[in-house]
Parts: structure tokens; sequence; C-alpha cells
């Protein structure tokens, strides 16, 4: 039996286009699953619904794959939860995945391969990455707003601003313009007494 899943990511999109491209594709519109939800929840009610109620040599056809899942690890893991079923899978966008082949099957497999392959190389260059700056005394992320503001506070403050006034001119709050004023005095100490 053909079965259709159709998803969408908000409420406020349509399922229509998704529901006529499966019912136009043979998929009897009683046997479509959908919903409106995020791909990135896990719990997902009607596609769990969907591989609960899947018999053997039912084959499950979606409009694309970005409407089963949202990674390659989480696409994998359904299409093996719907393989556990006894049943199958083709996308209609993606020609080349239809499970009841088995080139396609092992296309599905070398790409999930390469996806999680892919995805441990960035990992481990981010990794080398942040270990490289730390050896050189840098520290990976974003700048924070203290680093990021404090040459313009420095010349406010310097140019004789009130802090009332340099909080309300720079948007940051008067914590950390505090902490800059403390550094820019700082700062003048140790000169002075270096200096001397």
């Amino acid at each position: 039996m053909l079965v259709g899943y159709a998803r969408v990511s908000t409420t406020e999109q349509s399922l229509d286009k998704y529901i006529d491209i499966l019912v136009e594709a043979g998929v009897d519109s009683r046997n479509i699953y959908h919903e409106k939800i995020s791909g990135r929840h896990r719990n997902r009610p009607e596609l769990n619904r969907m591989i609960t109620e899947l018999k053997p040599d039912d084959l499950v056809v979606i409009p694309d794959l970005t409407r089963l899942g949202r990674s390659v690890s989480d696409l994998y893991n359904i299409v093996q939860q719907i393989h556990n079923k006894g049943a199958n899978l083709r996308s209609l966008r993606e020609t080349w995945l239809n499970t009841e082949d088995i080139y396609s099957r092992l296309l599905f497999a070398i790409f999930s391969g390469l996806s999680e392959f892919e995805s441990s190389m960035i990992s481990e260059r981010v990794k080398e990455g942040l270990k490289a700056a730390k050896a050189r005394g840098r520290m990976g992320g974003r700048p924070s707003k203290r680093k990021e503001k404090s040459q313009s506070v420095a010349l406010m403050y310097n140019g004789g601003m009130k802090i009332a006034d340099i909080v309300r001119h720079s948007g940051i709050s008067r914590s950390t313009v505090n902490r800059i004023v403390s550094d820019i005095k700082s700062e003048k100490h140790n000169i002075n007494v270096h200096g001397l």
C-alpha cells in the first residue's frame, strides 16, 4: 500500500501543495499523514504514528527528503525505522531514493556515511583551530560587547563625558561601562607607576 507523509515547519505554511503532489503520485488522501511541526523536533506525532502503523511491503512516499528530516543522521534513523517495519521509502524529488531498489539503499548508506565523515572532519578542524588559537593566547567564540565597545567608551570617557551619558549614547549596560572605565583607570595607573 502507498502511504504518504507531508510536513511543513510552521502553522502559517500550507500543506496543500505537498498533499496534492502525493495524491498525484497515486497515494490515497486517506493514507497521507501530515503535520505542521519543525523538522528539528525529534518527536513528530504524525510521523511516529505513520511508522507505528506501517505494514510489511508498504511504500512510504514523500515529496522530498527535507519533509522527512533536517539532518542526514535523522533521515538515516527514520529510514531504518521504516525498514524495521518491512516497508520501503520513495522520494518524489530525489528520484535516486527508492529503497525498494538495492542500489538506492547502497547509495543512501554511502551518502549517510560520507555525511557523518564530513561532520566528524568539521568537528575535528574546529577543535584543532581552537587548540591552536588557545596555544597562541586567543580564545574562540564571539567577542564580548565589552571588548567591542571599549574603544568608543574610552574615547567618550577620556573626552570628559559622564558615565550616565556614555551608557545612554553607547547602548551598553551601566555595569559594563563601569568595568571598561575601571580598566581605563587601571591602565592609566600602570602607565603612571611604570613611567616614573
